[in-house]
């Protein structure tokens, strides 16, 4: 019991230790579990890791009022943010029930009238309108049944209707200066000028779902006005999936647009001039990140005699990153912004050498698959693998230079991705079937039959090596699509590769080490070694033209992508090559049956000459003229 009650004592005396011995954590960040430290609320670390332990990390304040964070304070209220927090506050002209100054979120908090204890006359038709558009876009089954010219002619009226009413609204209330509204479909900020703009060069910012225009105050006005002037900022976050990308008047099928934003409009009024002296900036939150969208629009509704379309004129791009597109206009309307989905851009030199390497490698490969079909001395079981997977090749090679460009029409191209991604597959397989077979291989060098090992491979070889490809093709056709990196149908190839690159990784490192074994109790001198070794070479040289080529794939990234574009389309394109090179031309049966074949025709062509030659000097020519016939041939 004493002796118990001590290390107990120990014990706890270590826990202890360790509690003191909390890693040093950084302002603004406190210790978890005694090994980690993570950043206060408010803060986020630098590294963005919410555990860490390097001594040098920061804990940087969180902006809660700009995106991704962007909290919502309600209607007629501002976020704004603190060290290490944030709180809400009304807009002027507007206060709490309660009567404090700040307050987070807006659940149980209402900014209103400073001058009424109610919402405003104006605050409820501005609310009438939102559920009335609301209304409207939920059971308008025209929009989204119509044909194309009613249903842009719908949604021009739409637009035009909104806006007027927003307008109208807020200049039957000019006391209240600013008005936000919005639903699950469309939200509204109105700001009503009254001063004649007192200061010479004021901008208004008015900011709606994410989105923010930023305006004149000379151009609200128009001029010298008789009276209130008003400027109305309104975003639909479903009426871009009606008047989609299908509607932009430069619409082609070389590129696939989509609409990445949501619909704004911009409007002024009483007057109704749309044309401005100074070009309002307009941001866009993107509905997508996608940054291989290399090309941006920013766009406007433009009504025309068919209903309305999206234009580019007076729309420009001023600047875009993952989450936001910022652009500016000449005159006010409704805008969006249109992204193509491009694949990168195209480096003629590697179109030189892919066309080269590959029409090279189609004719090694056709030499390989001749050689292995015509050379009796080598054919077996790997030899039959071989062949398979040469012809896998020349097909997939041969495809990808006649179809590679046939994208037009849509059933053409959707077959020849088909059979790309069929037979690509296939010749990977047979790679596993070939891992497989050096490994049962290597596993019974002391049996003196394999033909359970040949008999084996007869049976599984075929349903493997082309049925388990088309099971996978199948599957992609059956879901619409293949190799779609969106819905990660990319992994419908990729997958399997990784996988089958792994398992013969892993089949190599077991020959080496049965290798090994029976090289160190075996005479080096033995045939059976010598030949799985030379087996083994092959096998792994193959392996590696195959296997490598796809890793530099992956590895097209970052600032070595360019480097390894090139690595990967000089080793891809050359793969027929080296198969020949190392399972004909290497191969010392091949090249005794070369040298045979070769000798064959030189006598062939000799016997030919000598037959020729006799048939044209018979026993009764003379001299001269066997002479001549000579020298002709």
């Amino acid at each position: 019991i004493p002796a118990l009650v001590f290390l107990l004592s120990l014990f706890g005396a270590v826990i202890q230790k360790t509690k003191a011995s909390c890693p040093q954590c950084p302002e603004n960040a406190s210790c978890v579990n005694n090994t980690y430290c993570t950043c206060d609320p408010g803060y986020t670390s630098g590294s963005g890791q919410k555990l860490f332990t390097f001594p040098l990390e920061i804990c940087k304040d969180i902006n809660e009022c700009q995106p991704p964070f962007s909290v919502y304070c309600g209607v007629n209220a501002a976020c704004q943010n603190v060290e290490g927090s944030f709180y809400c506050h009304c807009v002027p002209g507007y206060k709490l029930r309660s009567g404090d100054a700040q307050f987070k979120g807006s659940s149980e908090n209402t900014c209103q009238d400073a001058t009424s204890s109610e919402t405003t006359q104006g605050g409820k038709q501005l609310q009438k309108i939102v559920d009335n558009f609301e209304l409207l876009l939920t059971n308008q089954t025209l929009l989204r049944t119509g044909e194309r010219q009613e249903i842009s002619s719908r949604a021009t009226s739409i637009l035009q209707d909104v806006e007027s009413s927003v307008l109208e609204t807020a200049l039957r209330t000019p006391e209240q200066k600013v008005q936000k509204i919005q639903n699950s479909t469309v939200a509204v900020e109105t700001r009503v000028i009254t001063d004649n703009c007192s200061e010479e060069r004021q901008t208004f910012n008015l900011n709606v779902q994410m989105n923010s225009m930023d305006i004149r105050c000379r151009d609200i006005i128009q001029g010298d006005p008789q009276g209130p002037s008003a400027v109305a900022f309104i975003s639909y976050s479903s009426l871009g999936n009606i008047i989609n990308a299908t509607f932009f008047e430069e619409m082609n099928g070389k590129d696939r647009l989509y609409l990445n934003s949501q619909v704004v409009s911009a409007a002024i009024g009483p007057k109704r001039n749309v044309s401005l002296s100074t070009p309002v900036m307009l941001t866009f939150q993107h509905v997508k990140i996608n940054p291989r969208s290399k090309k941006v629009f920013c766009v406007y509704w433009e009504s025309t005699e068919q209903g309305g379309q999206w234009s580019r004129d007076g729309c420009f791009l001023i600047s875009m990153n993952k989450s936001h597109t910022t652009c500016n206009s000449t005159h006010l309307s409704s805008f969006a912004v249109l992204m193509a989905l491009t694949s990168q851009e195209e480096d003629p030199m590697l179109t030189v050498i892919t066309y080269v390497g590959l029409s090279l490698s189609l004719l090694c490969l056709l030499l390989a698959a001749l050689t292995f079909l015509l050379c009796k001395a080598i054919q077996n079981t790997s030899t039959s693998l071989h062949l398979q997977l040469s012809l896998c090749l020349f097909l997939a090679h041969l495809l990808f230079l006649m179809g590679i460009d046939q994208t037009e029409p849509k059933v053409l191209c959707a077959i020849i991705a088909g059979a790309l991604h069929y037979l690509y597959l296939a010749a990977f397989t047979w790679m596993l079937l070939e891992g497989l077979h050096l490994f049962l291989t290597a596993r019974n060098l002391t049996v003196a039959n394999y033909s359970s090992i040949n008999r084996l491979m007869k049976w599984v070889m075929f349903p493997v090596g082309y049925g388990c490809p088309a099971v996978i093709v199948a599957i992609s056709a059956a879901s619409r699509c293949w190799l779609h990196l969106d819905q990660g149908f990319i992994w419908g190839f990729l997958g399997p590769v990784c996988a089958i690159f792994s398992v013969n990784l892993i089949f190599f490192l077991l020959v080496f080490w049965i290798l090994k074994r029976k090289l160190s109790s075996l005479n080096s001198e033995v045939s059976t070694i010598q030949n799985t070794r030379m087996l083994t070479f092959k096998a792994t040289a193959q392996l590696f033209i195959l296997g490598c080529t796809w890793c530099l794939g992956f590895l097209q990234v970052g600032p070595a992508a360019r480097v390894m574009a090139y690595l990967f389309t000089i080793i891809n394109s050359l793969q027929g090559f080296f198969i020949f090179l190392v399972y004909c031309l290497l191969s010392q049966q091949v090249q005794k049956q070369y040298q045979k074949w070769f000798r064959e025709m030189i006598k062939s062509k000799s016997e030919s000459e000598t037959y020729t030659l006799s048939s044209k000097v018979g026993p009764d020519s003379k001299p001269s003229e066997v002479r001549q016939v000579k020298r002709k041939y």
